[in-house]
Formats: C-alpha cells, sequence, structure tokens
C-alpha cells in the first residue's frame, strides 16, 4: 500500500492521517500473528477488503465534528478504526462481545494514540448510550440486527442525513430489506471505488429518527 492508493479516493488526508494509515497493515499483521482477527488471505488484501472498505461509509456520509458513532460488531476493528483516523473530531465506540479482538482493537488504538476511540467488550444491546449513527460490517442480517440497535440514537441531529444506521453489505438485498421489513437506500461502492472487489458491495442506509 502506498500514499497516493489512498490520496487518489480521499485527496483532502493530512500527512497525519496519512501515516496512520500507513501503520495499520502492519499493526494487523503483528497483531494477527498473536490473535487471528483477519485471515491470512485477507491480511494480503489488507488495503482493499479492510482499509478502503470501510471508508466507503465515508463516501456517503461525512460525519460533522462532535458527532457519536457506534460500531456493532468491530471485531478488529473495521469500519471504526479507518473512520476514528479520518473524522478525528467524532467520538466512536466499538463494541464486541469477543473480548480478544477487543484487546486488538485497543492495541491498535493505543498504538496510533486515536483519543477519539472507545473499545468496549459487551453486547450491543448492553451499552447505555444513545448515538447519531450506527455503523457496522455485515455482523448479521438486518432482521436480527436491528433489535440490537433499539433505543440506541438521539434525537437530536447535526448531519446530513436524519440519525440512523450505515451497513456495509454485498449482494442483492431485497429480500432481506422485506423480511427485516425496513425501507432503506442503497449505496453502491462501485461508484466510488474502481478496484474489482466493490463491484457487488453498498452502503445500506436507514433512517432511524
Amino acid at each position: 500500500m502506498n500514499r497516493q492508493f489512498l490520496l487518489n479516493y480521499f485527496p483532502e488526508l493530512t500527512t497525519d492521517q496519512l501515516d496512520k494509515f500507513m501503520a495499520l497493515p502492519a499493526l494487523y499483521e503483528d497483531w494477527n500473528s498473536r490473535i487471528n482477527v483477519i485471515s491470512r488471505k485477507d491480511m494480503e488484501q489488507f488495503p482493499v477488503h479492510h482499509l478502503l472498505h470501510s471508508l466507503g461509509i465515508a463516501k456517503v456520509m461525512k460525519f460533522k465534528a462532535g458527532s457519536t458513532v457506534m460500531d456493532i460488531g468491530t471485531g478488529g476493528g473495521f469500519p471504526g478504526i479507518p473512520l476514528a483516523i479520518l473524522f478525528p473530531e467524532v467520538q466512536f465506540t466499538l463494541v464486541d462481545s469477543i473480548g480478544k479482538k477487543i484487546s486488538v482493537v485497543n492495541g491498535v488504538k493505543d498504538a496510533l494514540g486515536l483519543t477519539n476511540v472507545t473499545a468496549i467488550n459487551t453486547r450491543a444491546e448492553q451499552v447505555p448510550q444513545k448515538f447519531d449513527f450506527i455503523v457496522s460490517r455485515a455482523v448479521a442480517a438486518l432482521k436480527d440486527f436491528l433489535p440490537w440497535t433499539r433505543n440506541k440514537f438521539k434525537k437530536e441531529q447535526i448531519n446530513p442525513f436524519p440519525n440512523g444506521i450505515l451497513y456495509l453489505k454485498g449482494g442483492d438485498l431485497e429480500q432481506e430489506m422485506r423480511e427485516a421489513n425496513v425501507k432503506a437506500a442503497e449505496y453502491k461502492l462501485s461508484d466510488y471505488f474502481e478496484e474489482e472487489f466493490f463491484e457487488t458491495k453498498k452502503v445500506v442506509y436507514i433512517k432511524m429518527v
């Protein structure tokens, strides 16, 4: 991965942000050798499959300073860690029920000095705070995911979209939307990124307030 790869898609990145993004592959290689959070095959595609995929949410929503975002089922920190680097004035709460994955998130967060990230080893339903947005990367079918987000949204709004869910998913979602009984807007990531990986990838936005 080189700096130009990121600047092609995010030309406004600062030197500090670029340094942090460039540090991610080595950090995850190191953590992955101890705690397997990313498959070896996927590690080879880290810049596209994990970093750029996470940042796809930023192509749909530019979070305003002061926003609060929860990442449910963050795993090793996706999409939360890349988004936290991109939006340093937004507070991110990264939640996962598996403790060793949160250990990885804390390790990466501390190594990068990310003061806008809080990592919690719990289930999303147990988090008492309310947020402007909830993000996630295909941790469950929407009909199962939506109950985890109940009563988790602030009423007041400061962003371009009403508060809600931004969900990274792939493929044909028509049946999944029907089963979840929700209306959603779908944004094709192939409209923003040229890599073949994004041909079927989408950001799904669901208004929740």
